[in-house]
């Protein structure tokens, strides 16, 4: 007799998109993404951070300062963004599980890779002028948004236990 307790396509994308979060080296915020096929094989992931070969101890991580330039925001690439580059095949039909809604800047990427869902889990920014935009484009473009209502809210991973 098979399995009862496994977790659903939904859980176990968010999950891996969550778990890439883990990787981030922001202080503030870590936000994971992870591209899936119409087949649900996953095609590229994601997290924030600074680009390739840009030291995370050159650059600033701060959330506020009097310049621009010495604030995290002109020199992060977000997860949205580094999974659609990371992707290993055509993203047309695909969807991007992402814990955090995308920002409008995410949101031209994600409309122009093919992606035609977006499934996430905090809508926090829902207030502010980038995540309006974001949903204006998405509307436009026919891309489906879709909040996640997770039933296993804990999904423990246990290293010893394959030991």
């Amino acid at each position: 007799m098979k399995r009862k307790e496994y977790i659903s396509w939904d859980e176990y994308f968010m999950g891996i998109a969550m778990l890439s979060a883990k990787r981030s080296k922001d202080p503030n915020t870590q936000v994971g993404a992870c591209i899936v096929s119409p087949e649900n094989k996953i095609v590229g992931i994601g997290y924030n951070g600074f680009p390739t070969g840009c030291s995370d101890d050159d650059l600033p991580w701060e959330r506020n300062s009097g310049e621009i330039n010495l604030t995290k925001y002109p020199y992060v690439v977000h997860a949205e963004a580094n999974a659609i580059l990371n992707s290993t095949k055509d993203l047309h039909g695909s969807r991007i599980y992402v814990d955090l809604f995308p920002c409008n800047e995410c949101a031209k990427l994600i409309i122009q890779s093919g992606i035609k869902e977006v499934i996430y889990i905090s809508d926090k920014y829902k207030e502010t002028d980038p995540v309006k935009a974001s949903r204006k484009m998405f509307k436009l473009s026919g891309v489906k948004e879709r909040q996640l209502i997770i039933k296993n809210k804990i999904i423990n991973l246990n290293f010893d236990s394959v030991l």
